[in-house]
Parts: structure tokens; C-alpha cells; sequence
């Protein structure tokens, strides 16, 4: 069977979701082999191959934290010689678009972005795609060269599957472009304790209908009841009311979580655009007629200040 490459996403050795999801699409297609890269990449190897992963290659360098993606894009074009597979997957992040689409300039091959599913096909993977700020599923294959596909996560189910997950050091030559921008200081971002917006399984987003941003609370006591992220419409982030970071929608962050909770969005095309693959969507808004019910699996016509605290104490008083 052919080899599957998966870039790993990881921090310290810690594997984070996503990537475990890619093991589950690779093995559809073939045999994962993983590459992870930076400090604690040799850690991730029991992990990976708990899930999958035949082989875990690995590199760590100063480059991979010193300078921006070249030199993690040189260290997977090595993975690639080598193997030489039937596929490269990515996790759709920012910066996993970015190695993507440098990756497949280097090789001559074709680049799908932000697919959601993936399946064996005649003449190569087959992706699934949403199209149209998401009003079209469209399904696509690439035709040129090796397939390098980002998948956004929350896009398959997390499943175990003990494979040998050898692990093998990496040699990478770095180019010259590899140091060509670098980075001078860092910044931690304060941790809210809520999990990653994109990676996260619940999302629950509150709009114009919020208010202000005294009462953003009320969306923040909902997803803490669920462990879920917090998201906001682009007229609550203009407004101020809320940081930008969390801003879901065209020109914020499209997310694909297993349950979206929209509080007092209309549901504009520029929001629906980041949500509308969300597994299921509920829905908060006093306005019948507002857009976002025509794409709900739920929706409520009320008050978000009556219809969102009473729920939030729902939850917490089923889960006791």
C-alpha cells in the first residue's frame, strides 16, 4: 500500500488534535507516515503510532524556531524524496497553508485547501469541500503530480489504530531562503483555559444581539458549561466587544465543530461563510426572519438575555 506523508502538528511532543484526525483520513488512502519537526518531535511517536502512524520521521533544529515556515517547508520536501508518497496532508491552520501551498511550488503538484473529508478515489484522493462562502459541497482531486491537501480539523473522528510507528531521523539540508526572515521575540498569548477556536469541538458565537461588551459573559458562562471555545460576529468584534482572534466568519475564522451555537447573529453571508460546515447548528436570535434559520438543525425565537442563562443552568444541572 502506498505511504501517506502527515505533517504533525504538535507542542513540545504534545500531538495536538488535528493531526490525530489526519492519521484517520491517511489510512483511507494508505500508509501514514508522520513528520514531526522542532523540539520534542520524538516525543510524539507513541502517540502517532497509537493511531496510526507505520513510521514517525523526525528533525529537530534551531531553524524551526529561529525563522518562519522555509525551513519546516524543506524539512517535509526531505520526507517527500524520500518517501516519495501518494499524498501529503496538513492540517488547514494558517501556517499549515502556507508549508502546503510552498510545498506543492516545490514539487509541481496540485493543492487543495480547507477540504473536510477525504476518500480513496480511481485516479487519487478524492476531497470534499465547501464552496461558495459553503453554499455548494463540491468534491475535487488534484490532477498534477502528488496530491497536498489541508483538511480543517473537527473534520473526521479521532480513531485508534496500533501501527509499528518506527521512528527514523530525518536529515534536512537547509536552503538558502531558509533564513531569510526571522523571529526576534515572541509573545505567549494568555490562556483563557477554553480550547482552541478552530480545533474546538463546541462553539458557541454571540453577534450584535450581545449587546455590548458587558454582557458577553452570558456566551462565555454557556461555553464553559460545555468545555466549548467562544466565537463572535464580525459586527461584535467591529463594535469592539470582543477580540478579533475570536471572530468567525469571512474575514475571521472558519471553523467546522461537531455543535455551533449562534446567539444573537442574523446569520450574514460574511458569518456563515466560517460556520456553515459546523456538524450541527443551533440557533438563539428574537428576529423569525432572521438568515441564520434557513441553515440551522435548531433554532430558538427569543430573547438570547432569557433563552441563554436558562440554558447554561440546564446544562449544569444535568451534568450535576
Amino acid at each position: 500500500m502506498a505511504e501517506v506523508l502527515v505533517y504533525v502538528d504538535h507542542v513540545d511532543g504534545a500531538v495536538r488534535k488535528p493531526t490525530l484526525e489526519l492519521l484517520t483520513l491517511a489510512r483511507r488512502i494508505g500508509e501514514p507516515v508522520a513528520v514531526a519537526l522542532g523540539a520534542g518531535a520524538a516525543d510524539t511517536a507513541a502517540v502517532l503510532a497509537e493511531h496510526g502512524a507505520v513510521k514517525v520521521l523526525t528533525a529537530d533544529a534551531p531553524e524551526f524556531t529561529e525563522y518562519l515556515v522555509v525551513p519546516k517547508v524543506d524539512a517535509l520536501q526531505a520526507a517527500y524524496d524520500i518517501v516519495s508518497p501518494a499524498a501529503v496532508l496538513v492540517p488547514s491552520s494558517a501556517e499549515g497553508k502556507e508549508i502546503a501551498a510552498r510545498l506543492a511550488l516545490r514539487i509541481g503538484s496540485g493543492i487543495i485547501t480547507d477540504a473536510t473529508d477525504l476518500e480513496a478515489g480511481d485516479e487519487g484522493p478524492v476531497a470534499t469541500q465547501a464552496a461558495f462562502a459553503a453554499s455548494f459541497t463540491t468534491k475535487s482531486r488534484v490532477s498534477k503530480g502528488t496530491p497536498v491537501i489541508t483538511v480543517k480539523p473537527n473534520s473526521a473522528p479521532v480513531e485508534a489504530a496500533p501501527a509499528a510507528g518506527a521512528v527514523e531521523a530525518l536529515a534536512v539540508t537547509f536552503g538558502a531562503l531558509a533564513t531569510g526572515t526571522k523571529v526576534v521575540s515572541r509573545t505567549p498569548r494568555e490562556s483563557t483555559g477554553r480550547p482552541e477556536l478552530t480545533e474546538a469541538a463546541i462553539v458557541v458565537s454571540g453577534g450584535r444581539g450581545v449587546n455590548g461588551a458587558e454582557n458577553f459573559h452570558i456566551i462565555e458562562d454557556l461555553a464553559d458549561s460545555l468545555g466549548a471555545a467562544v466565537g463572535a460576529s464580525r459586527a461584535a468584534v467591529d463594535a469592539g466587544w470582543y477580540p478579533h482572534s475570536n471572530q468567525v466568519g469571512q474575514t475571521g475564522k472558519s471553523v467546522s465543530p461537531q455543535l455551533y451555537i449562534a446567539s444573537g447573529i442574523s446569520g450574514a453571508i460574511q458569518h456563515r461563510a466560517g460556520m456553515q460546515t459546523s456538524k450541527t447548528i443551533v440557533a438563539v436570535n428574537k428576529d423569525a426572519e432572521a438568515p441564520i434559520f434557513d441553515l440551522v438543525d435548531y433554532g430558538v425565537v427569543g430573547d438570547l438575555f432569557a433563552v441563554v442563562p436558562q440554558l447554561t443552568e440546564e446544562i449544569k444541572a444535568r451534568k450535576g
